[in-house]
């Protein structure tokens, strides 16, 4: 009869031997509580990064936000197009390269980054609770040196 005490936990081992299958397991619990989050607050998270992206630089290509949020461009059209719906964002064909379309924040689509924006803290805060301060810090540290930033 097989006995009933627990059996060693295997993945503590594993994410010490293989630290990328620990990330990628990390990434992909983060990206779905991320999803979560962003769905009970009504905006999808790379709706979210286009308007923060918007806000933060002005008018772009769909190309370039692409590029720099690291979204597959064939999702950045629907993201693009749910926003544009949503009257958060407008887009017209670029002035510079007419092959293109220019993405441009509303005020609208403003106003929705700001309700976003202000419930950021509140996950981050749950989602990263077992780390103090100085940890967190050296966390992003360390990532963006991963990521070459």
């Amino acid at each position: 009869m097989p006995s009933k005490t627990a059996r060693p936990a295997y993945f503590p081992v594993l994410a010490t031997e293989r630290p990328d299958i620990a990330i990628c397991r990390l990434s992909s619990a983060l990206a779905r509580a991320a999803d979560a989050h962003a769905t009970r607050h009504g905006l999808g998270v790379g709706q979210h990064l286009v308007l923060k992206m918007l806000d933060a630089v002005g008018p772009c290509s769909q190309q370039v936000l692409s590029e720099e949020l690291r979204i597959d461009r064939s999702v950045m059209v629907n993201v693009c197009d749910d926003l544009e719906k949503s009257g958060f964002v407008h887009r017209e064909r670029n002035p510079d390269d007419r092959r293109s379309y220019a993405v441009t924040l509303t005020g609208e689509g403003r106003a929705r980054l700001a309700e976003a924006e202000g419930a950021v803290p509140s996950f981050l805060d749950e989602t990263f609770a077992p780390l103090d301060a100085a940890e967190r810090a050296q966390l992003t540290a360390l990532v963006g040196k991963l990521m070459e930033l």
